[in-house]
């Protein structure tokens, strides 16, 4: 499996080629024989509603470098997504959470960038579940709670691919 197409197999380094598999274009290694599967990455985020106000953190990684997100990453291998959803918060955010204080808020398939597919669990908690100050962390330059009214004033760039969970997110609790 890969996460972005492929030119080469993974396994033998053959070019590859494309198949037909269920009706869908599949890469292929006729080396191999086998089809190399361009899969979806799995992401969690969580969404920490403060009244109508919801955490976002500014990116300080690609993609999307100074935009303002949902706090949320990838998922680690074998990690049940609220397990996920609750490192990742803490990792960019300082907000910890236990993963069974999280409501699962919305699931989707994302618009593909650069060739890669993700799969994103959103999570909705309260702010009185979440414990810590809100900081910075190892993703993200800044961190602070937003109403949408006061994001839209402040014209800052918003990761696109969040900003229903951002509008939506008071009204899921």
């Amino acid at each position: 499996m890969v996460s972005r197409p492929a030119d080469y197999c993974p396994y033998c380094g053959t070019e590859l080629t494309t198949t037909d598999v269920e009706g869908n274009e599949h890469f292929l290694c006729r080396d191999c024989d086998r089809v190399v599967w361009h899969n979806p990455v799995p992401c969690a985020s969580v969404a920490v509603v403060d009244d109508d106000a919801v955490l976002l953190v500014r990116r300080a990684a690609e993609p999307g470098v100074g935009d303002w997100t949902v706090p949320g990453g990838h998922l680690e291998r074998a990690e049940p997504p609220a397990v996920g959803a609750a490192r990742e918060l803490e990792e960019e955010s300082g907000l910890s959470v236990a993963p069974d204080d999280l409501s699962l808020f919305d699931a989707r398939s994302l618009d593909p960038h650069d060739g890669k597919h993700v799969v994103s669990i959103g999570f909705v908690v309260a702010r009185e579940r979440t414990t810590g100050s809100v900081t910075a962390g190892s993703d993200a330059s800044d961190a602070r709670f937003w109403t949408p009214t006061a994001f839209e004033r402040a014209d800052e760039p918003f990761r696109e691919r969040q900003r229903e969970r951002f509008e939506s997110a008071p009204d899921a609790l």
